[in-house]
């Protein structure tokens, strides 16, 4: 533990390595100040604000303003690589980045340096995006224990609802959706497998898409389960959600999951981007997914009546079939089979030390560092991994044939024997108060059948339940993310319930609703003057030491 003088001298050595940042950036490109930089100074200058509460973010890549001044410089030059160049995006820490640790919350990778990118960071930097840093998470993406708090990690401490810090950001894409929300940054990725993009994109009043899995690679990202695992977009608005899309939907030879052909990853997403995409759409309405809190009826029904006056057909009271029995045990039994197999196997092709690890051996970790790992919840969830056997079990063969069977029937039965467009349901409850003594109170919602079916879902805001923000779920058949992008963008532009959380950043967008303009609203709009981040340096890394409900911490 850090004592006071030893705190004061980190920062004045970080408040030298950010300013000697600056001036290498300006030293690179000294005729040219651009938006990119702008944008990244502001960014830096609110998570050093709001970081120290909120933990959302884990550690700031370094260089980022040499990296921005290069990006004005190739816009200087008439190289824009696409409308988001120059826009600082977070990274949830189980996706890799050449520049710093993948550590997906534990410590026990906190010195997981894999020096290479994910699959999908190289395709955000082809796009001219700039990776800021790593986001917070729920730890191992809330794969480890039954009652575990949703933002909770090792190495991150817990993230706080920006809304009302007292309440959950959901999981386990926490960090990334709080960012986004407290104004930290405009654009973030999360990674889902039930719930972990749509929970906390709707808890903390932003939009997230969860695609269809397989149009983003999962290459380089720390797994949970094959079948169901994605990375996805978070966003303040759904225009920058799409736009963000088009930057990460990529084939990826190495993905089993990708598609065959290109025809799914030549789509312009930004194309759906329809004020009148509603019109004539027939919406399915699946009560059978609300009913867990009055609060939330009533927006959903207010929500119905705006998507109606948009000019959707509203068919209402339709269901899920019922699920079969055994069907809970064996959707879990799916994800402990590929848990064991694919955190293996993931650990297996990382380099130096941690390339040792295995699924027992960080059971082991665990154990001997219960004081930090387990304070709070402890790792059912890896024992009871650890005891499946391998992937050519047939009861695990039965039961992924049950789940992804049942889920998938059920969306394309709903929607064929409709004639539905799109199926629309509450996102889930709002936020409950963080705990984790006995861990997360969810009531409810829309994730399930899209997650195990490996189907698109989006959360847009739908309104607020005494002060809390709720959303509002559109989700649809394979690879129907163009017709959900068209609803979505719609029923937002109509209702505006999005708001930015009150007392902390103002949201900027990264591209211009009205012409798809090249970050217009980034240059000129957040010129002002960096606040040197305590928590920010070259490549500085926050580790709270927690204390009663998780206040103090030293960042190095």
């Amino acid at each position: 533990m850090m004592n006071k003088i030893q705190r004061i001298f980190l920062v004045l050595c970080l408040v030298f390595l950010v300013s000697n940042q600056s001036l290498m950036a300006e030293t690179i490109t000294p005729q040219v100040v651009g938006p990119a930089q702008d944008a990244t100074r502001q960014s830096l200058k609110n998570i050093s604000l709001w970081n120290e509460e909120l933990r959302a973010v884990i550690a700031i890549s370094p260089g980022v303003l040499e990296q921005a001044a290069l990006l004005d410089s190739e816009r200087s030059q008439g190289h824009v690589r696409s409308p988001l160049h120059g826009v600082p995006v977070l990274l949830k820490d189980n996706i890799e980045s050449r520049e710093l640790p993948t550590t997906a919350g534990s410590l026990a990778l906190a010195d997981n340096l894999t020096n290479r990118d994910a699959f999908l960071t190289g395709q955000l930097r082809d796009s001219g995006l700039l990776i800021i840093g790593k986001s917070n998470l729920s730890e191992w993406a809330n794969f480890r224990s039954e009652r575990s708090s949703s933002g909770w990690s090792g190495v991150g401490g817990q993230a706080r609802n920006p809304h009302n810090p007292l309440r959950s950001p959901c999981g386990s894409s926490s960090g990334s959706a709080v960012a986004v929300a407290a104004g930290m940054v405009p654009l973030a990725v999360g990674t889902e497998t039930n719930g972990s993009i749509i929970c906390p994109a709707a808890v903390n009043g932003i939009v997230g898409i969860k695609p269809t899995v397989g149009l983003v690679s999962r290459g380089g990202i720390v797994p949970i389960a094959h079948s169901q695992d994605t990375a996805g977009p978070m966003a303040a608005n759904v225009t920058d959600a799409a736009h963000l899309l088009n930057a990460l939907a990529a084939p990826d030879s190495l993905d089993p999951a990708a598609p065959a052909g290109t025809v799914y990853f030549q789509r312009d997403y930004s194309t759906a981007l329809r004020i009148n995409g509603l019109r004539g759409k027939r919406v399915g309405v699946v009560r059978s997914l609300a009913g867990f809190h009055e609060g939330v009826d009533q927006q959903f029904d207010l929500a119905l009546a705006d998507l109606a006056e948009a000019g959707a057909e509203i068919i209402d009271d339709l269901a899920f079939p019922e699920y079969p029995e055994k069907f809970g045990a064996a959707a879990y039994d799916v994800l402990l089979y590929e848990f064991k197999h694919d955190i293996n196997q993931y650990l297996a092709g990382l380099p130096g030390a941690a390339g040792k690890l295995t699924l027992e051996k960080l059971i082991e970790f665990n154990r001997q560092n219960a004081a930090t790992e387990m304070k709070w919840f402890q790792q059912e969830v890896f024992l009871k991994a650890q005891e499946k056997a391998g992937l050519d079990s047939e009861e695990y063969h039965e039961a992924l044939e049950l789940v992804q069977s049942f889920s998938r029937a059920g969306i394309d039965d709903l929607l064929q024997e409709h004639d539905l467009d799109v199926l629309v349901s509450p996102s889930n409850t709002p936020a409950w108060s963080i705990d984790r003594i006995v861990g997360d109170h969810y009531l409810g919602g829309s994730s399930s059948f899209p997650a195990r079916a490996g189907y698109p879902h989006i959360t847009v805001p739908m309104g607020f339940v005494h002060g809390l923000p709720v959303g509002l779920s559109f989700y649809g058949a394979a690879f129907s993310e163009l017709g959900l992008i068209e609803a979505a963008f719609a029923y937002e532009q109509t209702t505006r319930h999005a708001q930015p959380a009150p007392g902390y950043g103002k949201w900027v967008p990264a591209v211009s609703v009205d012409a798809g303009d090249q970050n217009p609203s980034l240059g000129g709009v957040l010129g002002e003057a960096l606040a040197i981040p305590s928590m920010v340096g070259n490549g500085a890394r926050c580790e709270v030491a927690e204390g009663e409900q998780g206040e103090g911490g030293t960042c190095q």
